[in-house]
């Protein structure tokens, strides 16, 4: 009797660890993204009343790619969208996956706020800056521009396993990760914000989020797509009239359909679409329109799975085109 009470209190025991392991959403990818999942994932767990955890990893959007198509993540947080190589891998392991925008970010380019001569920067002026052939060459700011004084630059930006360094390069260098090597990298964009706010000669790049929270350690510059053309600075207005360009862009979850059968899942992603805007808005980065999130619970809900995208990057996409398409594996 003894015997059968012990081994029903264990088996019990096994049995709430058991449940309580399988109530773990395992979230994983872009640093970008991250602000809003974790927003999103605290309000969750309080209205499960700790029933269900949510886990959330920064390992970059490329990192986050990988663990999703090894099946060991439910969700994934991308700063741009998946690629031809993912989704490849994705199919071979037979992981399929529904593409899900969530909001806007205005990928920020920042300097000290010592620096006293630069306001706003050019597009051409940034890949003359960034792109492969300045490795080496371009280290002084008056190789930029003559205007500038002759004191190197310390470059800052994001990992190679970031969607944020996918996206800069293609929006500015013309071409996904091309890039100059030589330059303080990390899929962390903390360990960006403290580079900059520390060198007066320093330039990088994030998600706007990050220099939103870190407004008095950095100051933003104004893009100008042409010499000549205004300077426009990143903000909720200018992502939202499609001014700011070529650096706004939106920010997706990608959630793995077989984690879908499970409960918890699929409530956290229901949860994360119907909460997207309330929570985009406070972490800075700009919500979409009500109707892309009607859309994205659609698509749950009809188990739409695939990109829209083809396997490739758009620079200056509208979400209104991303609606209208059908997304395909």
């Amino acid at each position: 009797m003894k015997f059968n009470l012990i081994h029903s209190l264990m088996a019990g025991a096994l049995g709430m660890a058991f449940a309580a392991q399988a109530q773990v959403v395992k979230v994983d990818g872009s640093s970008t993204v991250f602000p809003v999942t974790e927003g999103i994932a605290e309000d969750f767990q309080k209205s499960k009343r700790g029933a269900t955890k949510v886990t959330v990893g920064i390992s970059g959007t490329g990192g986050g790619f990988k663990k999703l198509c090894r099946g060991e993540i439910d969700v994934q947080n991308a700063s741009r969208p998946i690629f031809q190589k993912e989704m490849d891998d994705c199919k071979a392991a037979g992981v399929e996956y529904i593409e899900l925008p969530v909001a806007f970010d205005a990928l920020t380019v920042v300097i000290n706020p010592r620096n006293t001569f630069l306001r706003s920067i050019t597009v051409d002026e940034l890949k003359k800056i960034w792109e492969p052939a300045a490795q080496g060459k371009i280290t002084r700011w008056n190789q930029v521009n003559p205007a500038w004084p002759d004191a190197p630059i310390k470059l800052f930006g994001a990992g190679s396993d970031s969607g944020t360094f996918d996206y800069f390069t293609e929006a500015i260098n013309g071409k996904s990760k091309a890039s100059r090597g030589d330059f303080t990298a990390s899929e962390d964009d903390n360990v960006l914000v403290q580079g900059v706010s520390q060198d007066v000669n320093a330039i990088g790049y994030f998600g706007y989020a990050y220099y939103a929270e870190n407004k008095a350690r950095l100051k933003s510059l104004s893009i100008a797509v042409k010499p000549g053309s205004p300077a426009v600075a990143p903000s909720e207005a200018t992502v939202l009239d499609g001014s700011y360009q070529p650096l706004s862009r939106p920010i997706f979850i990608y959630v793995n359909v077989k984690s879908l059968a499970r409960p918890e899942v699929r409530e956290f992603a229901e949860y994360y679409l119907k909460n997207a805007a309330k929570i985009a808005k406070e972490v800075k980065y700009v919500p979409l329109p009500a109707k892309a999130y009607t859309a994205g619970l659609n698509a749950l809900a009809k188990g739409k799975k695939g990109t829209v995208f083809g396997g490739k990057n758009e620079v200056g996409v509208k979400i209104d085109d991303l609606i209208a398409r059908e997304p395909k594996l």
